[in-house]
């Protein structure tokens, strides 16, 4: 039996491919913000907004209140009133949940507050819920598979949902995707009451509204999934919304709550334009990574990241001067702190790099396009921070493989290989040599290591042979890329540049064979029988 192998490369998809498939379209986090505070606690699932203990009783009676005003306009749905709920609304966004996710407790108060946001603005979506585990056959109709799932019905069709998690960002899907992808503002009491609504927006400037410009606007308003687009005739409202604004009879620029808060798009107005346009610009200068937002961080189009692990008061003492780093490579490197104290989510990228047990401030890389990765092996800076990343862009940084210390191998009937000694033992060597690539984690691989004992005592005294056997859970080299464990290959004398696969599940005494068949050629003084 095979199993999946761990290479670099495979880790890397797979990490990947892991992550958006644990988290839903995420919200991303537009301050950066290292406080120790974890937010409110999610006492009950029941309960559509959670209340903070901290607060005083006033607080308390007024967040209730408006959690029961949460629970009225949010349908709760179930095995009699799901497929009526659904027909008969031309809109419904339904939240599949589970009582025992910690993920769904933390999405329904965000839900609910949306909910409410939507029904003063006087959508038409109706807000429903269903507890998946209580009622399994309706959620299976519905194709809710995981949790929290999120669907929009439309006329009773289903959709994925594709936007964030925060409820304001569950507020512009929903409404760009019931119709109403564009805000218009008239007035300096509407500019007001919007910015204090929304923390990231697109702001248009046009005459009239009409014309190839506008129509490209607006096409890249509802193509957008995230980001709440207004647009304004006024060029005095348009200062109020973007006070960067300079008089002009054609304007869009981006608005954000972070440092570099007012980008002026500057390209043509074209729909392709505008969205890369928002790609290049709608993450902050350092993006805090949380499992909300981890999706969304992972598949930004800019597919070259730099990570900093470190705890937050650490952290801390970078902040500024990397925000400086980073505003040199924008648009073409992205730059995310990770708190190394959230096991979850620094604890994989550690582990790629043999560093799980490290305490100290790491920096890493990945290149998503060449599925690469790279360390950063001196102190954590601001200006080792910026040559890394420069070599990085200029190719001058070598990619990282992991590789366990080198051992003494003398007296080894069968020689143990890492990533550092992989050349010199493997490639570099005269003799022929048959590795064993194994995990200890592969269960069939032990089989295979007795078969390799077998052999190597059969073999022994055979000037021209060597056994060789490496982790690949520890040890990375980029010749080795295998597929399945465990893996045998034969590295034959005359030819390392392509090693032949033996077949793992065949007997010590055909295993034999292949290695006499591949070995009469050079010697003819082969023993043929175990």
């Amino acid at each position: 039996m095979y199993n999946p192998k761990p290479t670099s490369r495979f880790i890397l998809c797979s990490l990947v491919l892991l992550l958006l498939l644990s988290f839903l379209a995420p919200s991303i986090s537009s301050e950066l913000d290292l406080s120790d505070d974890g937010g409110d606690d999610v006492e009950a699932l029941e309960e559509l907004i959670a209340l903070d203990e901290q607060e005083d009783s006033h607080q308390q009676n007024a967040e209730s209140e408006f959690v029961s005003k949460a629970q009225r306009i949010v349908l709760e749905l179930n095995n009699d009133n799901t497929k009526r709920a659904i027909d008969r609304n031309e809109y419904v966004l339904v939240l599949g949940y589970a009582p025992w996710c910690v993920r769904s407790a933390e999405l329904m108060p965000k839900f609910a507050e949306a909910a409410t946001a939507l029904k003063e603005l006087g959508s038409h979506l109706l807000m429903a819920k269903i507890d998946a585990e209580r009622y399994p056959k309706v959620a299976s109709t519905l194709d809710i598979k995981g949790f929290p799932t999120l669907l929009l019905f439309v006329n009773g069709t289903s959709q994925p949902y594709t936007g964030g998690f925060s409820a304001e960002e569950l507020v512009i899907w929903a409404r760009k995707k019931t119709g109403v992808p564009v805000i218009r503002i008239s007035s300096d009491a509407e500019a007001s009451h919007f910015l204090k609504k929304y923390s990231m927006f697109v702001v248009g400037l046009f005459d009239k509204f009409e014309g190839h410009y506008y129509d490209e606007f607006t096409k890249a308003a509802k193509m957008d999934n995230e980001i709440q687009f207004v647009e304004t005739s006024n060029a005095e409202i348009a200062k109020h919304l973007f006070p960067n604004f300079k008089p002009t009879n054609l304007f869009l620029g981006l608005v954000k709550s972070e440092p570099e808060k007012y980008t002026e798009y500057e390209g043509t107005f074209s729909t392709e334009g505008i969205l890369q346009f928002l790609d290049d610009n709608k993450f902050p200068l350092i993006t805090v990574l949380t499992e909300l937002n981890a999706a969304r961080v992972y598949s930004s189009s800019n597919k070259l990241q730099v990570l900093v692990i470190a705890e937050p008061d650490d952290f801390k003492k970078l902040v500024e001067p990397l925000q400086d780093v980073a505003r040199k490579f924008k648009s073409q490197i992205m730059f995310i702190f990770v708190d190394i104290r959230e096991d979850n989510l620094a604890k994989p990228f550690l582990t790629m790099f043999g560093l799980e047990e490290s305490k100290a401030s790491v920096v890493i890389s990945f290149n998503y396009r060449s599925n690469v990765k790279y360390l950063l092996e001196s102190d954590a800076t601001p200006t080792s921070i910026e040559d890394f990343c420069s070599g990085l862009l200029s190719g001058s940084v070598s990619p990282y493989y992991k590789s366990q210390p080198i051992p003494d191998n003398k007296n080894m009937s069968i020689l143990t290989v890492v990533g550092k000694t992989f050349d010199e033992l493997i490639l570099n060597s005269p003799e022929n040599i048959l590795l064993e690539i194994y995990t200890p984690w592969c269960i069939t691989c032990e089989t295979t290591s007795k078969q390799m004992e077998k052999l190597a005592k059969h073999f022994k005294g055979l000037a021209n042979l060597i056994f060789a056997r490496i982790d690949a859970s520890l040890n990375e080299h980029p010749n080795l890329q295998v597929e399945d464990y465990p893996t045998l290959l034969f590295y034959s004398a005359d030819d390392k540049k392509k090693p032949i696969p033996f077949p793992t599940k065949s007997s010590a005494k055909d295993l034999a064979a292949f290695i006499n068949q591949n070995l009469k050629a050079q010697d003819p003084e082969i023993r043929d029988e175990l």
